[in-house]
């Protein structure tokens, strides 16, 4: 089928093709709060990592201790916890916390095997619990416990769990408020844009409907994956922003089309032929472009399955299935309404003067506002390109100093139970209670140890006794396997404890030469993971700008303008990431965006900033040169291509980029440092490829290129497959 007949042919279903969308809406919107039901701890691990290694050596050897070592954190501000009815309400949450399904171990304050569990000042108390279960069950064991020891807490005594999985917990429930309040201002805030670039207040709808529809599917489709699957608030957050963006793009890039043709052939009453060829057309054209576009972020985030983590794997699947659902919608259901408003979708306009002037043809286009900017640009092409280039690379030069780690954002939430208990432990113990440190020993290949061996682990624990960011060794010891817990005097997401991890593996374990030593826990798991990240990023980057200039190889048919595409989305994503690196890592503005800089980036906001920026500009990229090879095939003159394709897409891209920093921005508003990254980083992005690159670089590079930009070597062209009508095969250079 041909692509201009498919939006006629949603517009001749209409009726059945809207149906089948409300079943699946109603349907797929009745299972979301399964879906936030269904949201697990972020796993963080490596495939086949040190540490991953370690924690099933732990299980096969130490499972008493439990696949994870969690704290409960008394706190008594009142008077000595050992006194009677405050150590009755000790016990009573020690047995509430021993009934509890998963729980294998609890060591309690005042028990035999207690080590430096009660404070100084007698005001606080630890107990050490182990906690038994799986990357899926532990969630949700954790979120029990904490429940049944908080209600078993009294006397004036407060208990607060807290370790990896409880942390996690409380840190979904902060994400997921902050998501909820973020949408609530850049929803509203994206609906006026859209109102001001279309001029009509129904035309404006459009685009919102589309992202929600498109991310009702998605979280269905989530939904039924999360059996065999599982997903994380980051995630939801991630797919959320995403998906909403890129839905209100595709709708707006087809909507501004429809409307465009229903101008041009002056349909202005209920012509239901008429209404599916514009829909047809709209489709074929717009619609094809944004189906190019959905297919480059799709190749862009298939670059996250070659990381061997499952926090990579979970972005790189729920974007896709976004993308997915989001483009199925923009194809199927907009098309649908679209036809069945017809003109109607004008309705309720604003005044005149801030309406956007009708468009009839390229030569009207060819005086507009957007058009007389091609021309100034166009008249000193090398200035504005140098200038602008100038100013990419300048905000790209932070990144030479970007450091990864892992910020678990404890300080940002608030009266959260995990948050109550680091404040005791900051104040009265170790920060790193939370989480050990474990080293596992074991002979060559994982056998027992031999009698030097077991004296050499000895001699490592004493060794880490005496360093000043450990504040207890623990030595356990199994069928000559031996196991130390290594409490460290710093929160575990620091740099001093990720420096402590990086000391124990490149220096400590060559004292150690007849031994396998692996070391795990928390810490380690994200020191593996920022070693994944690091590993991997040559050959994310690699694929990434590889598939996509071969894809816009075949789109183009073209060799200047896909390379000038992906140099220039490169240096707009390094201009965007140096930027974030200044705010975010050097602490520029942190008291205006209210945060505390750690002194790093997330380890995995890099990364997944690239991919997904790489994508998402495409949308414009795509967009503005297929329009302007329109207006070139039409005319064969390259500076009026420029200022007809600039005029028609101007104001579309602007609007479309003003939403998406709206939505993005909005999350700066979030307590999470994660989240304040994630949503500066795009919107920033967003503005720079909308503006310095869409308004600036592309017109003077392509004025620059003249009629190279549309010169294909006859070889490559027959070898390149055809995706429907393309230009000429033989330009004149000269």
């Amino acid at each position: 089928m041909r692509h201009r007949s498919w939006g006629a042919v949603m517009a001749r279903h209409r009726r059945l093709v809207i149906t089948i969308w409300v079943v699946l809406i109603i349907a797929c919107g009745a299972v979301f709060p399964l879906v936030t039901s269904q949201l697990k701890a972020p796993n963080y691990g490596v495939d086949q990592a040190s540490s991953t290694r370690a924690a099933a050596l732990i299980q096969q050897y130490f499972s008493g201790l439990g696949n994870e070592q969690d704290v409960i954190v008394f706190d008594c501000p009142d008077g000595d916890i050992g006194d009677p009815p405050r150590r009755a309400a000790v016990d009573r949450v020690l047995a509430a916390a021993r009934a509890e399904t998963g729980v294998v171990t609890v060591i309690g304050p005042f028990d035999a095997m207690s080590k430096n569990q009660v404070s100084a000042d007698r005001r606080a108390a630890l107990a050490l619990v182990g906690l038994q279960g799986d990357t899926t069950s532990l969630p949700s064991r954790a979120a029990a416990l904490q429940q049944a020891i908080a209600d078993a807490a009294g006397a004036g005594v407060t208990a607060n769990l807290t370790g990896f999985s409880p942390i996690t917990n409380d840190l979904t429930a902060v994400e997921t408020a902050a998501t909820t309040e973020a949408e609530s201002l850049g929803l509203p805030l994206a609906l006026v844009i859209l109102v001001l670039a279309f001029g009509a207040a129904l035309a404006a709808m459009l685009p919102l409907l589309l992202a929600i529809a498109g991310l009702t599917l998605t979280f269905g489709v989530l939904y039924l994956l999360s059996f065999g699957l599982t997903f994380d608030a980051f995630l939801i957050t991630i797919v959320t922003m995403i998906g909403t963006g890129i839905g209100i793009d595709y709708a707006m890039f087809i909507v501004s089309r429809f409307r465009e043709e229903l101008t041009r052939r002056r349909i202005t009453g209920a012509d239901p032929a008429a209404i599916a060829e514009a829909t047809g057309v709209a489709v074929a054209t717009s619609g094809r472009t944004v189906a190019f576009s959905g297919v480059v972020v799709g190749i862009s985030v298939c670059s996250f399955f070659i990381m061997e983590s499952p926090i990579f794997r979970e972005v790189g699947t729920g974007v896709l299935v976004s993308v997915i659902c989001t483009l199925i919608a923009a194809l199927t259901l907009l098309p649908a309404i679209l036809a069945v408003l017809g003109p109607r979708v004008n309705k309720w306009q604003l005044p005149a003067r801030w309406r956007p002037a009708d468009v009839r043809s390229d030569s009207a286009a060819a005086h507009g506002l957007w058009a007389r900017w091609a021309h100034v640009v166009m008249r000193r092409p090398v200035l504005f390109a140098t200038a602008a280039g100038a100013i990419l690379v300048l905000a790209a030069l932070p990144i030479g100093s970007l450091r990864y780690g892992i910020d678990l954002g404890t300080a940002s939430m608030g009266d959260q139970p995990t948050a109550r208990a680091q404040l005791v432990l900051d104040r009265s113990f170790s920060p790193g209670a939370v989480s050990p440190v474990q080293i596992v020993i074991t002979g060559p290949g994982g056998d027992a140890l031999d009698m030097a061996g077991r004296q050499q682990t000895q001699a490592l624990a004493a060794t880490l006794s005496g360093d000043h960011r450990v504040g207890d060794v623990e030595t356990l010891s199994n069928n000559d396997r031996m196991l130390l817990n290594v409490v460290p005097t710093v929160a575990i997401d620091s740099s001093d404890a990720i420096a402590l991890v990086r000391y124990i593996r490149d220096e400590l374990v060559r004292d150690l030469p007849d031994a396998q030593v692996l070391v795990g826990g928390a810490t380690a798991g994200f020191v593996d993971l920022s070693d994944e990240t690091t590993q991997k990023l040559p050959w994310v980057i690699g694929l990434v700008l590889g598939m996509s200039l071969l894809f816009l190889l075949v789109i183009f048919r073209s060799i200047a303008l896909p390379v000038k595409a992906v140099l220039m989305n490169l240096l707009a994503t390094a201009a965007a990431t140096g930027l974030t690196v200044a705010v975010f890592q050097w602490g520029w503005g942190a008291g205006l965006l209210g945060f505390t800089s750690p002194g790093f980036l997330q380890v995995y906001i890099p990364i997944t900033v690239f991919v997904l920026l790489f994508g998402l500009s495409m949308d414009y990229e795509v967009f503005l040169i297929r329009r302007i090879q329109e207006a070139w095939e039409n005319s064969r003159d390259t500076d009026a291509a420029i200022a007809i394709g600039i005029e028609h897409t101007g104001r579309p891209i602007t609007a479309a980029a003003a939403i998406m920093v709206a939505v993005f921005g909005s999350f700066l508003i979030a307590p999470i440092p994660e989240l304040k990254q994630f949503g500066f980083a795009l919107a920033i992005a967003i503005a720079i490829d909308a503006t310095i690159v869409r308004l600036v670089l592309v017109p003077a590079l392509i004025k620059l290129f003249g009629a190279w930009n549309w010169w294909l070597p006859a070889g490559l062209d027959r070898l390149l497959p055809r995706l429907g009508k393309q230009a000429p095969e033989n330009v004149d250079l000269d």
